[in-house]
């Protein structure tokens, strides 16, 4: 349990944000080294540009994605004065009746959430449309999934945000991500693959969201950022942290839902194929790469100024 006080010199925000994810100062002194020197890059750039930004954030599952831009956001309000909103592409996972029409009608594994076409993208586009736009008076509606029930949660449960926004965070484990030639579809990759999509429908159809959707929604990124793990064989290891801080977070008689290891060891395979496209090909398309080590420490920052968008 950490400690509700911190010493005289920590900002009280610093401490709030310690408490709210459970973490212990050497990962705030790391947030301060690395992340940190983002915000003044974001806030000069929103300023320059007279409008909102979107910036996106990739990483694999478990790397910190959703820690890191909440202290993004709470370091450009507290330190820039700038509202900036985190948005998560997990948040508009379609609901599991939708996933179960598409798995009736195109492929059976698309029932999973996680692979594009898997998403209500155009939701998440109204979303972005709505806390972007310059014009707005009403408060935006934020949708929330909830992974232990794996659906969303009604509309009721969603977030408000009624004040102007400056930037926007959007964070996933698939951003960035590029189609792949249809050759490279066809031999299969895992099991998963192997024994449960052996014609490729399932992979070719979430190839063809990347292609036109994702696609779409690059488009309006002004920065990019990524978390890149040192390898695919990390994320078991992360998403099984994950799963059972859930689990810690849930009452006894909710956790016959979540994921045993053999269950998570094939939930990941859905998600290998991506994710190693986006270790090898994406690092070299950000503006902003921080390499993980197998602790989630980052151990060095790149930046590039040359990029226009994804290509």
């Amino acid at each position: 349990m950490l400690s509700t006080t911190g010493p005289p010199h920590r900002p009280a925000w610093q401490n709030e944000f310690l408490q709210r994810h459970r973490l212990n100062k050497t990962y705030l002194a790391e947030s301060l080294k690395w992340f940190a020197p983002l915000t003044s890059v974001f806030a000069k750039h929103q300023n320059s540009t007279h409008r909102p930004i979107l910036v996106a954030l990739n990483g694999c599952q478990g790397s910190g994605k959703t820690t890191v831009v909440d202290f993004l956001c709470t370091h450009l309000a507290k330190v820039h004065a700038v509202h900036a909103v985190a948005l998560s592409l997990d948040d508009f996972y379609l609901t599991v009746g939708q996933r179960r029409a598409l798995a009736a009608s195109v492929h059976p594994l698309l029932i999973t959430r996680g692979v594009p076409g898997t998403h209500d993208m155009a939701l998440l586009h109204q979303t972005l449309n709505a806390l972007l736009d310059t014009e707005r008076r009403e408060p935006v509606a934020i949708p929330r999934f909830n992974k232990a029930e794996d659906d969303r949660y009604p509309p009721s449960g969603w977030d408000r945000i009624n004040t102007p926004v400056q930037i926007v965070l959007l964070e996933g484990w698939c951003l960035g991500a590029l189609p792949q030639h249809s050759d490279l579809l066809l031999q299969p990759l895992n099991t998963l693959e192997q024994n449960e999509d052996p014609e490729g429908r399932w992979r070719e159809y979430s190839n063809t969201i990347l292609d036109t959707e994702f696609r779409a929604l690059y488009a309006r990124v002004d920065q990019w950022i990524m978390l890149q793990a040192p390898s695919f064989d990390c994320v078991f290891q992360w998403r099984q942290e994950q799963e059972r801080k859930l689990a810690a977070s849930l009452p006894s008689q909710r956790t016959n839902t979540l994921m045993d290891d053999p269950a998570l060891h094939r939930f990941i395979q859905h998600y290998e194929r991506i994710t190693r496209q986006c270790l090898s090909a994406l690092p070299e398309r950000v503006n902003h790469l921080f390499k993980l080590t197998e602790q989630r420490e980052v151990s060095a920052y790149q930046h590039r100024t040359d990029l226009d968008g994804l290509t």
